[in-house]
């Protein structure tokens, strides 16, 4: 009986998890075309391509219809209240609110990033989007107050890895985990994968190449 009870105790948690598997979706050839276009418009040619589909990998593995327990939509997982301040904000390039459709999900990530990286200083691109990461998965507000606590206590402020990421400025221990582990699963474990499979040289390319 205790080994039953111990072993629905761990399926319940693994359910709470996402739980993408070490391989690129179908669906995510399906959209490439659709992120390389948005990327170079919003980042240049120089786009970090093999990034960003990282991103999309983690927040919603490329499913276009996913919706997570708190609300979060579609590919980019935008909250409700963020993908219609987007809207509003960039109506010439993201023109009406679509959460659900790929195109307009895909734009709108790409341009929060952007968005996000013109407001974060870091030590190269590595560092940097971290940062952004971070950002986009918490809000650029907690980055901002914990990178000010870092460097109160003496960390490098302009280094995410081992210095800003480990400081906390309040946010619960249950935010913070899930905030922590977002830049490094895109970074380091995603990034990579699609790195590999042609989509472009990583930003973090010297860290897990090595």
């Amino acid at each position: 009986m205790g080994r039953l009870l111990i072993a629905l105790a761990m399926c319940a948690l693994c359910a709470c998890q996402p739980a993408y598997a070490d391989s690129i979706p179908r669906d995510a050839e399906q959209y490439r075309r659709t992120l390389v276009r948005a990327a170079h418009a919003e980042w240049g040619l120089d786009a970090p391509i093999a990034t960003l589909a990282a991103q999309v990998h983690q927040e919603s593995a490329w499913r276009a219809n996913a919706r997570s327990q708190v609300g979060a939509q579609g590919l980019a997982q935008f909250m409700p209240t963020t993908s219609a301040w987007m809207a509003q904000l960039y109506p010439h390039t993201l023109g009406a609110n679509q959460p659900f459709n790929p195109g307009w999900a895909l734009r709108a990530l790409v341009t929060y990033d952007r968005w996000l990286s013109q407001r974060i200083q870091a030590r190269g691109p590595c560092e940097k989007w971290a940062f952004v990461l971070s950002a986009y998965n918490g809000g650029l507000g907690w980055v901002q107050k914990d990178t000010r606590q870092a460097s109160a206590k003496g960390a490098d402020k302009l280094a995410w890895f081992d210095s800003v990421e480990r400081h906390n400025a309040g946010r619960s221990a249950a935010n913070f985990r899930e905030n922590r582990n977002y830049p490094r699963a895109i970074l380091l474990r995603w990034e990579p994968l699609y790195a590999a499979a042609g989509w472009g040289a990583g930003v973090c390319a010297p860290r897990y190449s090595l």
